[in-house]
């Protein structure tokens, strides 16, 4: 279902005009704002989870070449009903269609593809973004959960561009843009963009740049985050 957000998202592709909102984002909403900002004709890795909901919000005369480190570059939307085929997934084991043109290789050769500088943006979520753009996002260091190594380091060094998909707070309200990360890194000053249900933030040598905010205003994002916001 098309949400308004949605609809403003697609409709401010044309002219990057800001999304205006009194509310936070839903995920879903925050994925089509994100796909409203990937460069048409661009080739882009989309990271396990969240960011998979960016290929939904895609409209395919943008000429964007989704890849996943399976093995696949030209994957199209999530299939669903008689469309979902098992031998075709993405790397998260999700159901998905393909486009026309669409390449099937090995995974090293994916791989290849990643670590090369082949790949325009990649999205990844994470568990914190520091404001230099360090990104930690496959271990908490706590004992008892599970690392989760894949391809994120691959991809944090290997895309000309980073894009963090996330929530800004955890569930007891600590920020995850902070001013240094305290859990494991994953790349260091990779990330280049980061979007939440509330803000999206560019960040730049300068500094944190707030782009656009959704249903909060700055003082209180200044009053949340212990970063210097511009």
């Amino acid at each position: 279902m098309t949400t308004d957000t949605t609809a403003a998202a697609r409709s401010a592709s044309a002219s990057d005009a800001p999304i205006a909102v009194d509310h936070p984002l839903s995920m879903d909403e925050v994925a089509a704002v994100i796909a409203r900002d990937i460069p048409a004709g661009a080739f882009v890795n989309l990271g396990i989870g969240r960011p998979t909901r960016i290929a939904d919000h895609l409209p395919e005369e943008l000429g964007v070449v989704l890849h996943t480190e399976n093995g696949m570059l030209g994957m199209g939307p999530k299939a669903e009903g008689a469309r979902i085929d098992p031998d075709l997934t993405n790397a998260g084991k999700v159901p998905v269609t393909e486009l026309p043109g669409a390449a099937y290789f090995h995974h090293a050769d994916s791989f290849a593809m990643m670590r090369g500088g082949h790949l325009d943006v990649c999205v990844l979520g994470a568990y914190q973004v520091s404001e230099r753009g360090d990104l930690a996002n496959w271990h908490t260091g706590e004992p008892g959960d599970i690392p989760a190594v894949g391809g994120a380091m691959d991809l944090a060094i290997g895309a000309k561009d980073v894009y963090v998909m996330m929530t800004l707070f955890t569930k007891s309200g600590a920020p995850k843009l902070v001013r240094q990360c305290t859990y494991p890194l994953t790349g260091i000053g990779c990330v280049s963009r980061v979007y939440t249900e509330v803000a999206t933030f560019d960040l730049r040598p300068q500094g944190v740049h707030v782009r656009e905010t959704y249903g909060i205003t700055l003082d209180e994002l200044r009053s949340r985050l212990d970063v210097a916001l511009h």
